[in-house]
C-alpha cells in the first residue's frame, strides 16, 4: 500500500454510482470467452444489488450497440427502492416536448430517481443512423435550444419558441415531474462548445478519468465560465475500478482482462475512434495510451488498458483500498464531487467496491441485515454483535 497524504477538506462524502452494462458484459474485453448478453434479468441482479449496497445510482448508456435506457430504467424502477437513474437525454434525435413528457412521466414513475445524461453524440457515424448530420459545433448549438425549451416545459411555462432549430408554439406540459424545477441534468464534453453548453444548461459536468492534473484544468476552466454567469456547477468523474485486497491482486486482475485482447482488435479499435469519431474526449482518451500496451500506467494508480478497445470511458483505477480511496481523494480535492463507476464483469465487481473500497472512503454502504448479528461459520463467536460497523 502507497501512503498518501490528502487534505481533510477532500474526506467529505462521494455521491458513488454505478454502471448497467447494457450493451453486454463479460469477464474479459476482446473474447467471447465468459460473456454475458444485455439480458434484462441480468440487469435486474445488477440493479437491486448496487440498491442493497448502498451506490447511489446507476449510469445506463446509450447508443446503436446498447439496450433502450429509458425503458431498461423504467423496468429497474419497478424492482429497486432508494437507487437513481441516470439515463440519455439525446437532443437532436428526439424532439425537446417529447422528451420532457418522457422525463416526467419517469419521474412520477420512480418517485423522483431519474436523473439525466445529455448526450450529443460524438460519432458522426453512428448519428447519421438517427437521422442526425450536422457537424460537431452546430450539434451542441441545437441541444443548447433542446435545453432551453425542455427545461421551461418542465418548469411548467407555456413555450413559444422561435430558434435556428426548434419552433413551438404554445408548448406544455400537463403532468409535472416529482423533482422540482425538473430533474437534474448532467453533461460530459472536452471540447469548448461542450463547456459552453454545460455551465449554460446543465447541473454536473462529467469528466472521463484523466490524470488529476488534467482533471484540475478542465474543472478550473468550467469553474470560471460558470462563475461569468453566475451559475453552480458541481463536478463527476466516470472511472472503471480493480480494486483488490493487494496491489499485486489487482494488476494482476487488470492484466488478466486484457490478456485476450489481439493487436488486431487493438489497431482497429483505435483507427475506428480516429475515423469515425469527432469527439475531443475520445481524442483525449485515446492520447493518454497511444494504442500501446507499454504506456498503460498513465499516472499512478491510473490505468488506461481498457480504453485500448472500448470507447468512451477508458481509465481504471487499480490498486488496494487504501491506495484507490486516496487516488479518488485527490480527484475530489480539485473539486469531484460524484464517482460513476464500473467493472468487469459488473455484477461481481459491484461487490468488490462496496465490500473493499466503500469502508476505505467511509461510505456508509449497505445497511445491516439479520445476518450481519448472527452467529455463522464466517464469524465464528461473534454470536450477536454487530460486525458491518461502518454499515451500522
Amino acid at each position: 500500500m502507497t501512503s498518501i497524504s490528502i487534505p481533510s477538506a477532500a474526506r467529505q462524502p462521494l455521491d458513488f454510482f454505478w454502471f448497467i452494462p447494457t450493451h453486454g458484459d463479460g469477464a474479459y474485453l476482446g473474447s467471447e470467452r465468459r460473456q454475458r448478453p444485455a439480458d434484462f434479468a441480468y440487469f435486474r441482479q445488477i440493479a437491486t444489488a448496487v440498491d442493497q449496497l448502498g451506490y447511489g445510482g446507476v449510469l445506463l448508456p446509450t447508443g446503436q450497440s446498447c439496450e433502450d435506457s429509458w425503458i431498461t430504467a423504467t423496468g429497474l424502477a419497478t424492482v429497486t427502492e432508494r437507487l437513481k437513474f441516470l439515463v440519455a437525454l439525446r437532443p437532436g434525435v428526439v424532439s425537446p416536448s417529447f422528451a420532457a413528457r418522457q422525463t416526467a412521466a419517469l419521474d412520477r414513475l420512480s418517485n423522483g430517481r431519474l436523473l439525466l445524461n445529455v448526450v450529443v453524440g460524438g460519432n458522426p457515424t453512428e448519428l447519421a443512423g438517427d437521422g442526425v448530420f450536422l457537424p460537431h459545433d452546430e450539434r451542441y448549438a441545437q441541444a443548447s435550444e433542446f435545453l432551453r425549451i425542455w427545461r421551461a416545459l418542465l418548469s411548467g411555462q407555456t413555450v413559444d419558441f422561435d430558434g435556428t432549430y426548434y419552433k413551438m408554439k404554445g408548448g406544455r406540459l400537463d403532468f409535472p415531474p416529482v423533482q422540482k424545477p425538473y430533474p437534474p441534468l448532467y453533461f460530459g464534453g472536452s471540447s469548448d462548445a461542450g463547456q459552453d453548453l454545460a455551465v449554460e444548461q446543465v447541473d454536473l459536468y462529467l469528466t472521463w478519468g484523466e490524470p488529476v492534473a488534467a482533471v484540475a484544468e478542465k474543472i478550473a476552466a468550467a469553474r470560471q465560465r460558470a462563475a461569468t454567469r453566475g451559475r453552480p456547477l458541481r463536478f463527476g468523474i466516470r472511472l472503471h475500478f480493480i480494486v483488490r485486497e493487494t496491489e499485486s491482486d489487482a494488476w494482476a486482475a487488470a492484466e488478466r482482462l486484457i490478456s485476450r485482447v489481439t493487436d488486431a482488435q487493438i489497431d482497429n479499435a483505435q483507427r475506428r475512434f480516429r475515423e469515425e469519431m469527432d469527439s475531443v474526449g475520445q481524442r483525449r482518451m485515446a492520447a493518454l495510451h497511444d494504442g500501446r500496451r507499454d504506456r498503460l500506467e498513465i499516472a499512478p494508480n491510473l490505468w488506461a488498458g481498457i480504453g485500448l478497445v472500448r470507447g468512451g470511458a477508458g481509465t481504471a483505477l487499480v490498486g488496494d483500498p487504501e491506495t484507490v480511496a486516496a487516488r479518488l481523494r485527490e480527484y475530489q480535492a480539485v473539486g469531484v464531487d460524484t464517482v460513476i463507476g464500473s467493472g468487469y464483469p459488473h455484477l461481481e465487481e459491484a461487490y468488490r467496491v462496496a465490500e473493499l473500497l466503500f469502508p476505505a472512503l467511509g461510505h456508509a454502504g449497505r445497511r445491516a441485515t439479520i445476518s450481519d448479528v448472527v452467529t455463522n461459520e464466517f464469524a465464528v463467536g461473534s454470536h450477536a454483535v454487530p460486525r458491518l460497523q461502518a454499515a451500522s
